[in-house]
């Protein structure tokens, strides 16, 4: 699933009829899921958090934009925070699938429909900005609403989408894209708010002032103070004491945990504590994090542990949640913490347990199906080989192959979890197919409509099985290393690891070529049939000559 996250920030905090609209308009919205709306009453601003599907995102925050502007009117706006528009701010944030090249595509995407369709003048801003001058929000801001009259007159400031004229209702708003923040504060076995911001003052990126020997802060020939910057990028932090807790905290915002992730916080927050005798008990997760983060803490405590990282996504989310003591103040609950878990839905096959998948698959329904059967079929071949190189780490006799091994583990990880996802894609693109042929065909308009549907229907229903061929092709060499090198007591299992590979393959090949038939595009037939032939001649040939490589090694022992 390629997900996003978007945070617009609405001028409007106290009354409750007009952010409720809003609110209500996204959860409307296909492919959206509105996760938290936070109104300040004395900033009379409330931030709204959803994430959304690559392709429903724009619409989602297009439809709230819109409500906005119909619903506040920005001539009788007041309130504490800085602001010049009805939806002032408008970010789109990549978490998953998403590069931050697509998150700008999207604000491009955005800001034209919203300064065509609604009359608003935009600007982009962060990654999105089309000059230096616009990448920094306050900036863009400057002199507020009251300003933005004269500021609109101004060349240089002509908005990147919409009219160059002054909408009193709506003010402007600014669209962008940037990486997503997270909040996130370490625990400290003290009371001494100063020890907590001295860490603090070491570990931001903007450091601390520089001080003579008198203690006297130093300043460069045009009087601005000298920092020494502080030892993680991309971080900004403060000490602080909370009397609920009865203890110091190091609160941290991670502006791009790419650069910094937690781990790495809480590791050199812990560094700095034992320099000054004080000892990290564990950190608090404010809001929400995206399951990445999570999954490099898990692989960075497992690696410093000599143990393999090639585990499931929840051993490595449970590594993560001890090593970093996220359960020292409030129990820390996936569900609920982790940006992806909080999207319903997502696996209704793979979420149930195998007697459910197996008794769904027997009943008079053409869904879960083959394909989706072959697709489990390839990630139970991937799990086994993740198993056998697992098997091998750590075992005395196989110091030489340890490191290949963890590298198996991984890769057969990764390969397991894209075949999972495809059960329940392969299900979804029969439904789609289903869908397209129930719709009306009384004129020629709708036939038209409706034979354009199907055809692409179909080939969605094409490319999940032709991508799960391409996986079980990428999942050969795992399957070949672990048969070869691997653990002989589970010699095995690298065989049966073959023989399902075989047979997911085959079963795929097959549910590639019912559907082609089906489709006019003859190019788009004679290229894919002749692709998926290639994938599975080459992935019958070597699992059949690693299984009885196996096999030979069984019979010889």
């Amino acid at each position: 699933m390629r997900l996003v996250e978007c945070v617009p920030n609405f001028s409007e905090g106290q009354d409750r009829r007009v952010i409720d609209a809003i609110a209500a308009v996204i959860e409307a919205s296909d492919g959206a899921h509105l996760l938290d709306v936070d109104p300040g009453k004395d900033t009379n601003r409330t931030v709204v958090t959803f994430v959304a599907d690559y392709d429903s995102v724009v619409d989602a925050a297009f439809n709230a934009i819109a409500a906005a502007s119909s619903l506040i009117d920005m001539s009788k706006h007041k309130g504490a925070h800085a602001r010049m528009g009805a939806t002032d701010v408008c970010p789109l944030v990549p978490v998953r699938g998403v590069t931050m090249e697509d998150c700008v595509k999207l604000a491009n995407d955005l800001g034209k429909r919203v300064g065509e369709e609604l009359g608003i003048a935009v600007y982009l801003y962060e990654y999105a900005a089309k000059t230096e001058e616009r990448r920094n929000l306050a900036s863009i801001r400057t002199g507020e609403y009251e300003g933005l009259a004269d500021k609109l007159r101004d060349p240089r400031w002509r908005p990147d989408y919409g009219p160059a004229t002054f909408n009193a209702k709506s003010g402007a708003t600014v669209i962008g894209a940037r990486q997503f923040l997270i909040a996130y504060n370490v625990n400290l076995n003290t009371r001494d708010r100063k020890l907590a911001n001295d860490i603090a003052l070491s570990i931001r990126e903007a450091g601390r002032a520089r001080r003579d020997d008198q203690g006297r802060m130093m300043k460069d020939s045009h009087g601005n103070r000298v920092m020494v910057p502080g030892a993680l990028k991309a971080c900004k932090a403060v000490g602080w004491y909370i009397d609920e807790y009865k203890r110091a905290q190091v609160s941290i915002n991670l502006t791009n945990a790419n650069v910094t992730p937690p781990a790495v916080a809480f590791e050199e927050v812990k560094r700095q504590a034992e320099k000054r005798g004080v000892r990290v008990t564990g950190s608090e997760l404010v809001g929400l994090i995206p399951i990445e983060a999570m999954l490099h803490a898990g692989r960075h405590f497992l690696t410093l542990q000599g143990r393999s990282t090639g585990v499931p996504d929840r051993e490595l989310i449970e590594t993560a949640v001890q090593s970093l003591g996220l359960n020292d103040l409030s129990p820390f609950v996936p569900d609920e913490k982790i940006i992806e878990y909080r999207v319903a839905g997502v696996t209704p096959l793979v979420s149930g347990s195998v007697r459910e998948f197996v008794d769904d698959t027997s009943l008079d329904s053409p869904v879960p199906g083959g394909g989706s059967v072959a697709a489990l079929m390839g990630s139970l071949a991937a799990a086994l080989s993740s198993m056998v190189a697992n098997l091998t780490v750590g075992k005395k006799g196989y110091e030489n192959v340890c490191e290949e091994m963890k590298s198996v583990a991984v890769k057969a990880q990764a390969l397991k979890a894209a075949l999972l996802s495809a059960v329940d894609e392969d299900s979804a693109a029969f439904d789609g197919v289903m869908s397209a042929m129930r719709l009306p065909k009384k004129t020629d308009e709708e036939r038209t409509h409706r034979q354009r549907q199907i055809e692409g229907a179909t080939k969605r229903a094409v490319a999940v099985p032709l991508k799960v061929l391409r996986l079980c092709k990428d999942l050969i060499d795992p399957i070949e290393a672990v048969a070869g090198k691997g653990n002989t007591s589970s010699i095995s299992d690298a065989g049966v690891a073959a023989a399902s590979l075989r047979a997911a393959a085959s079963g795929a090949y097959l549910n590639v070529m019912i559907n082609l038939p089906g489709l006019t595009d003859q190019e788009y037939v004679k290229e894919t049939a002749r692709e998926a032939s290639e994938f599975r001649d080459t992935i019958a040939e070597r699992s059949e000559r690693i299984f009885d490589q196996v096999f030979a090694k069984i019979e010889s022992q």
